[in-house]
């Protein structure tokens, strides 16, 4: 080829290869956020481990993916997406290995923790390298990408649907090693120099309305994945909360790529009314048909929150120096995964299930306010 450096390095980040590698990365990505969501009724039968306990375990996953934020941030500078997205997969390889031959509630949750660090490399690595590849596309492109974690979203159930403990994480271990071979082989070019670091954006009304807007949508999947399994183990067995999820999790990806084409503030105010109606419905019933409708209009509400916060912090950020913005912003959105089971284990121990909408309730008011408040700056 004769094109210059800087057409050469984009050229391969735009082949169709590559667009279905990232897709294929962020809904593995997910399936190793849900993929325990089944498992962990079993869990509780088999340690007597409450809600609360059972909700720090989830919690490790987050824990480790704030972390895994900063270590991807470091990467993204020094090196390539394609190294992130390699140091990611090992990661969580590595995690993986402890369900399968761990034994303890302790070790499980040292895996969950190593699981999130590299949950947290691949995150950022699928996004930057996305945003390289796609200039002046970034938030329908994001969209699709969200609609992939979506779709991972079913995947992780239907493998958390594999009977006993160990079954479903040999199952999700096998997946990932299968993905580092397409990561080791495609050439993925550097980009990281399409992005700097700029600490100012932190200070923007937009960056703000952003950073809440994705620590609700992520508390409210966080509810979803890390509180509710347990109130549906009531009456639905292993494999039927697998199906239910992964039913949502289509939902939730169809309503993501719809979001795409809307504007995102608007996206994100609708969604706080579906999630909080549809978390409240389901932990107010028992009923499983109110379940499964309620949970339909929480995976929408779902879909739109997400993809609506990615287009608020992209209209506030330029993507050239939005480096430091999403670092920080990931992190702030997977605190809300952690909150969510930490806080709503022990409310929904105390006060039962139909309790636990109101802890996203106050964090979506928040996310409205904060908006509202950017939008008159």
């Amino acid at each position: 080829m004769t094109t210059g450096i800087g057409q050469a390095e984009r050229a391969p980040m735009r082949s169709g290869e590559v667009y279905v590698l990232l897709l294929g990365l962020g809904a593995l990505d997910a399936a190793g956020y849900s993929v325990i969501a089944p498992v962990l009724p079993g869990l509780a039968a088999q340690t007597g481990a409450s809600a609360t306990v059972l909700g720090m375990l989830v919690a490790a996953f987050p824990l480790g993916m704030v972390a895994g934020f900063a270590l991807g941030g470091i990467v993204i500078q020094r090196s390539s997406p394609a190294r992130l997205l390699t140091v990611g997969l090992a990661l969580v390889a590595a995690g993986g290995l402890g369900f399968v031959f761990g034994a303890d509630l302790a070790g499980f949750a040292v895996s969950r923790l190593v699981m999130g660090l590299g949950s947290g490399c691949l995150w950022l690595g699928i996004t930057f390298a996305t945003l390289a590849a796609w200039p002046g596309q970034e938030y329908l492109c994001m969209s699709r990408i969200y609609a992939a974690y979506s779709a991972g979203g079913l995947l992780g159930p239907l493998l958390g649907a594999i009977h006993g403990m160990r079954g479903p994480f040999l199952a999700y271990l096998a997946l990932v090693l299968l993905a580092l071979v397409p990561v080791l082989t495609l050439r993925l070019p550097a980009t990281a120099v399409a992005f700097a670091p700029d600490r100012r954006a932190l200070r923007s009304p937009g960056f703000r309305a952003a950073a809440v807007a994705i620590a609700f949508a992520v508390l409210a999947l966080g509810t979803l994945e890390g509180v509710l399994p347990l109130h549906f183990g009531t009456k639905l067995g292993q494999s039927q909360i697998g199906v239910l999820y992964a039913a949502t999790s289509v939902v939730v990806a169809v309503a993501g790529v719809v979001a795409g084409r809307w504007p995102p503030r608007a996206m994100l105010l609708v969604s706080t009314v579906l999630v909080v109606g549809g978390f409240a419905l389901a932990g107010a019933s028992t009923d499983v048909p109110v379940w499964i409708a309620a949970l339909a209009v929480a995976g929408v509400g779902i879909g739109l929150a997400n993809t609506g916060a990615t287009g608020v912090l992209l209209d506030a950020v330029p993507p050239q120096r939005i480096l430091t913005a999403m670092v920080l912003w990931s992190q702030i959105g997977i605190l809300g995964y952690l909150a969510a089971p930490l806080i709503g284990g022990p409310v929904a121990d105390a006060f039962g299930y139909g309790a636990v909408a109101a802890v996203v309730a106050l964090m979506a008011m928040g996310a409205a306010a904060t908006l509202a408040r950017s939008n008159r700056s």
